[in-house]
């Protein structure tokens, strides 16, 4: 991705309003540079579904969308260079609107699932990440297919004013990444200071309970309050009597869980996992256990059933049940 801004940046210095010493004859690798400029929304989609929807199937349809937008650019590409432009046409106009509008689509699934599980993300340094890619990366890309695409008539490239106001905000998001960069190192550096100095436990408030994994599985697991609908890491907190920040370290560190929400679904799942292979309980419908567990519907129930257990809750209960 870093790769395409690069080339993007390079096809800038190719309009006609550059100062002819500055200019840039990049002719030749017109239709590389066209594609890899046109992946860059497609890219920054995948990377924020692979770093923040762990474990998840990428959506069949949106790789679909994702070859079809490549392949409208470069047939664009290529009627240029054959100087038969699509462009001057009514299908030529049609094809450039369906590659912005998927451009733009790309764009707002990627914050959709970067701002998606924001608050159960038990990982601090990517708690920071996705602040980053929301504040800084999402806007600024949003921002420059929309000016481009929809303000700027026939693109920045030909429109000095346009061109200089995305460079500049190109330079804004480098400022950021520097940021960021400086807050990770601070994050890092503050974890080796803990772990190479030998410094002394605070000693417990009076009247603090210990907190650890026993206790928490009496409170958690034998209290059942997993189960309740809606349950936030916040909200657990509170029931625990414990400060937040100390319980997202626990679960992360201590049980070994990345995300709120996947601690739920182990929790919830073996629950109704037990209840399901009860023979006793062959009349209770699934809708029911899932509503008992914690779950609001019966869909994310199905789902994480079947990604925990590896079958589906009726199959499941079909195999345990046949004696």
């Amino acid at each position: 991705m870093a790769l395409m801004v690069v080339l993007y940046l390079l096809n800038g210095m190719t309009a006609s309003h550059i100062d002819p010493q500055f200019q840039l004859d990049l002719s030749r690798w017109e239709l590389i540079i066209s594609i890899g400029v046109g992946t860059i929304c497609g890219l920054f989609m995948i990377y924020c579904f692979l770093i923040f929807q762990e474990e998840q199937k990428f959506p069949y349809a949106l790789g679909i969308a994702f070859a079809v937008q490549v392949f409208l650019i470069a047939l664009l590409a290529v009627s240029n260079l054959a100087n038969e432009p699509y462009l001057t046409t009514g299908i030529g106009e049609l094809i450039f609107y369906i590659v912005a509008i998927l451009e733009l689509t790309f764009v707002m699934f990627a914050i959709y699932w970067t701002l998606k599980g924001w608050s159960a993300d038990l990982v601090a340094d990517r708690r920071i990440l996705r602040w980053f890619i929301i504040g800084v990366q999402g806007a600024l890309i949003f921002t420059v297919v929309f000016v481009e695409n929809f303000l700027v008539y026939g693109g920045s490239i030909e429109n000095a004013t346009a061109q200089s106001f995305i460079v500049y905000a190109i330079a804004l998001l480098t400022l950021g990444m520097l940021l960021v960069a400086l807050r990770f190192d601070f994050v890092s550096l503050g974890y080796v200071i803990r772990k190479v100095a030998e410094l002394s436990i605070e000693p417990e408030k009076e009247g603090t309970a210990i907190f650890d994994i026993d206790s928490f599985n009496k409170a958690f697991k034998e209290q059942f309050l997993y189960r309740e609908a809606g349950l936030t890491i916040s909200m657990l907190a509170k029931s625990l009597n414990i400060p937040e920040y100390r319980l997202r370290a626990f679960i992360h560190k201590q049980l070994g869980f990345r995300n709120f929400n996947a601690m739920l679904h182990q929790y919830r799942i073996e629950d109704s996992g037990n209840v399901l292979s009860d023979n006793e309980n062959q009349n209770i419908s699934i809708l029911t256990i899932a509503l008992s567990v914690g779950y609001q519907s019966i869909t994310p129930f199905n789902k994480a059933f079947r990604e925990i257990k590896g079958v589906t809750p009726s199959e499941y209960r079909k195999r345990m049940t046949v004696r």
